[in-house]
């Protein structure tokens, strides 16, 4: 996803090269690759390293995305190594840029299952990229996989966790306080593909069922950047609110060409479930005022559990433009690992995927960024908190707070 506001670097991404020899610097104790470790004495007489792959996309237009997940994977798993590794297991941590290509994706994430022969796979944004490479982790490779994204829903695969937030999580509270505040006329311009089509089939129950009306759903190719017949017909519709899933390079141009059309002048609301830190600066201040998210975890949280996150984050990578967020799913990989390490721990180092997919079903863990987290046993999906957050001035306010909502799905 990106803007023709990011600078040429956030657009796209350090060169692999450079990116994990400056990871490696960074990460201390935390392997890149086979062969570029060196076992830290205390770890002599340990259990052989338990190894975890990440499959992101370092580069590519959603670069700004994975590169935040690779961050948060190196900060817990140093974190982890620091305290005495899992079980007393040192973790080492493998990188794969899966470029935002499904193509190029699939046979890199089959060399951390053949070459690295690593024990669990976390990783995929778009849901595209899920579907593509589960099939060379799960099935064939006969490894865990972790998804840590927010997403549509509806993926209920033996040994495939997924810790990001589920529709119902995020539009069972969020549409009810938007129609609460006088927002009944919902529009759904959509980039066109499955997440904004599953969303919208969920997100226009939950509108309907509270009385609400989807006034239009419409969908447009994902590099679509002129959007006047659509911003004219939410005007003359006199629509509430839109519930927004065009993303980058489209979603910069149709809030910009919204906002000068007087939307959130006249009283018009913007919502837009995956919009979080990171994606705030797309537009000026003025044209994003008032937009309403609902995640898990926004910066604005005062818990001092998810400040220490973050404090730590930034202190470990103080340069970086990648911002510890929800929408990047930086919180579902933080999540995701602090589940996989609790299921090890019950398995009492215990790495095999039969053992570590029995444990994860009941993993849980009391703090985390926006709170604890614990899985749905035979569901793949965890509870979590989840918070509304308003746009002012540039950044999130949070103005609602629920506790372990319930995923609702398989």
């Amino acid at each position: 996803m990106s803007d023709d506001t990011f600078d040429r670097d956030r657009r796209q991404g350090p060169s692999r090269r450079r990116f994990l020899q400056g990871s490696a610097t960074a990460a201390g104790a935390i392997a890149i690759g086979a062969g570029n470790w060196v076992l830290p004495a205390k770890w002599a007489h340990a259990q052989g390293p338990i190894k975890i792959g990440i499959a992101t996309d370092i580069t590519g237009p959603i670069g700004y995305a994975g590169n935040a997940d690779w961050n948060t994977a190196q900060l817990v798993v140093k974190q982890i190594n620091d305290a005495g590794g899992i079980a007393g297991r040192p973790v080492e941590l493998y990188l794969e840029d899966t470029a935002s290509n499904e193509t190029v994706a699939v046979g890199n994430v089959r060399k951390l299952i053949q070459q690295n022969q690593v024990d669990v796979v976390l990783g995929g944004i778009t849901s595209s990229m899920r579907q593509a490479i589960k099939d060379p982790i799960v099935r064939r490779g006969r490894t865990l996989y972790i998804y840590p994204q927010l997403y549509e829903g509806q993926e209920c695969t033996q040994y495939l966790f997924n810790t990001g937030p589920t529709p119902a999580q995020q539009c069972d509270r969020l549409i009810p306080w938007l129609i609460e505040k006088g927002n009944k006329r919902f529009a759904m311009p959509s980039a066109n593909y499955v997440w904004p089509n599953l969303l919208n089939k969920y997100a226009r129950k939950v509108i309907e069922a509270n009385g609400g009306e989807v006034v239009f759903e419409e969908y447009y190719p994902l590099d679509q950047i002129e959007y006047s017949a659509t911003v004219s017909k939410i005007i003359n519709e006199k629509v509430d609110c839109v519930f927004n899933t065009v993303i980058p390079p489209g979603v910069g141009p149709f809030f910009k060409q919204l906002y000068e059309a007087g939307f959130q002048k006249n009283g018009g609301r913007l919502c837009c479930v995956y919009y979080d830190e990171n994606l705030l600066n797309v537009n000026k201040a003025e044209e994003m005022e008032g937009l309403a998210s609902c995640l898990d975890f926004f910066q604005d949280i005062e818990d001092p559990f998810s400040q220490q996150i973050l404090a730590d984050y930034k202190a470990m990578f103080p340069d970086t433009p990648y911002q510890f967020t929800a929408g990047s799913a930086a919180t579902g990989t933080w999540r995701g690992l602090k589940l996989y390490e609790q299921a090890v721990i019950a398995t009492n180092g215990d790495v095999s995927r039969d053992a570590v997919n029995e444990a994860m079903q009941t993993a849980k863990i009391e703090q985390g960024p926006g709170g604890g987290a614990e899985m749905v046993p035979g569901k793949w999906h965890c509870k979590m908190n989840m918070y509304i957050a308003v746009a002012h001035n540039g950044q999130y306010d949070v103005v609602e707070k629920y506790d372990m909502v319930d995923p609702k799905e398989c």
